[in-house]
């Protein structure tokens, strides 16, 4: 049986090197948008209220006034030094440059601290891989950023296994600081990240702060197999929004990870989505998870999940449902090759084997 752990917000470092932040963070996609500014410093306000101290925004949100509303709110409480504060740029580079070159990251810093109101930001992502600009440039100006006192540490969104060693490999021969975090989607529904960005990240250190813990409102058990959704819920406005889009993942493993869900929430007495934001949270590398919310309503709900830990046996279920596996070659065939019974199904004859 899941318990409750009466402790405030919980903590954790994020990445071996990192910062320590509360185990769930403020995501503010929505502020500027779907979430006017009164509501969202309502949503800002109960979410330091509750022990949180992980606030992420981006230079695209809402074309910046995002990072406007939480300036404006840090002003109106006279700082945010006790706060960790999150941002990214690559996707609105000045005319003449790529996302992630010096000149565009220069830039963008500089506009995301005035927007902001502050000196430093605490951790910096680069919200996408480039492909037109070499990484090395992308982390010489980070280490020139670290050093001037621009952003104190820095991490990488949405990018490949392969991807995120290249950042780690060529910050090394650099000498610039490691990434302490990366930014994936991860979910119950979509763990694609644990084939390659996963290991990478366990291996080096680096922490996870996931996006779309709730994939895009499925994990609340707001959407049904039988029913296209309608009204005011992101699928409702637009069934074919993003990766969540309904005709995506309206599936038969979709509805059996959200049968064992709602089996594990009775069990709890819980939400479906208190369990979701659990399961997520228990992942190995899972620093702090993100909430994004259109009201305070939904904000509060979500928060009330922070005390929820599951049982093994819970998790186990959850992770077994869930499962993506493996694609046959060469994940399987690596997996089964580590036991060598690949070999005696090929019918080959191993050199010195009898």
């Amino acid at each position: 049986m899941a318990h409750s752990q009466n402790t405030g917000m919980p903590t954790a470092p994020l990445g071996r090197n990192g910062l320590i932040v509360s185990r769930f963070a403020l995501g503010t996609m929505t502020f500027g948008a779907e979430t006017p500014e009164d509501e969202a410093h309502r949503q800002l306000d109960l979410f330091v209220d509750h022990g949180g101290t992980f606030i992420d925004t981006a230079d695209v949100y809402s074309c910046g006034v995002s990072e406007e509303i939480i300036g404006r709110w840090a002003q109106a409480r006279r700082g945010m030094d006790d706060l960790v504060i999150a941002t990214k740029g690559r996707f609105a580079p000045t005319p003449g440059s790529h996302g992630a070159s010096r000149r565009a990251l220069r830039r963008a810093i500089d506009a995301s601290l005035n927007r902001l109101g502050v000196d430093a930001i605490d951790l910096y992502f680069v919200h996408g891989w480039d492909k037109d600009t070499d990484v090395a440039e992308t982390l010489s100006v980070l280490g020139d950023l670290i050093r001037a006192g621009k952003i104190h540490h820095y991490g990488w969104s949405n990018l490949s296994g392969w991807q995120l060693q290249k950042v780690i490999s060529t910050a090394e021969a650099l000498g610039v600081p490691l990434p302490i975090a990366v930014q994936p989607q991860y979910n119950l529904l979509e763990r694609g990240i644990e084939t390659e960005v996963l290991p990478c990240a366990l291996e080096n250190g680096v922490g996870l702060t996931p996006w779309s813990p709730l994939g895009g409102g499925w994990l609340t058990g707001k959407y049904k197999a039988e029913a296209r959704p309608t009204g005011a819920t992101r699928l409702g406005e637009d069934p074919s929004r993003g990766v969540e889009a309904y005709d995506l993942r309206n599936t038969e493993q979709t509805h059996a990870i959200l049968s064992a869900l709602q089996d594990v929430a009775d069990r709890c007495d819980r939400p479906v989505s208190h369990v979701a934001l659990s399961w997520l949270a228990s992942r190995p590398g899972v620093a702090a998870v993100l909430l994004g919310a259109r009201t305070v309503a939904q904000l509060t709900d979500n928060l009330k999940a922070a005390d929820l830990v599951l049982d093994e046996a819970d998790i186990d279920v959850l992770t077994s449902v869930s499962a993506p596996g493996l694609p046959a070659y060469p994940y399987g065939f690596l997996e089964d090759w580590s036991g060598m019974d690949v070999w005696s199904r090929l019918g080959t004859k191993m050199c010195g084997a009898a």
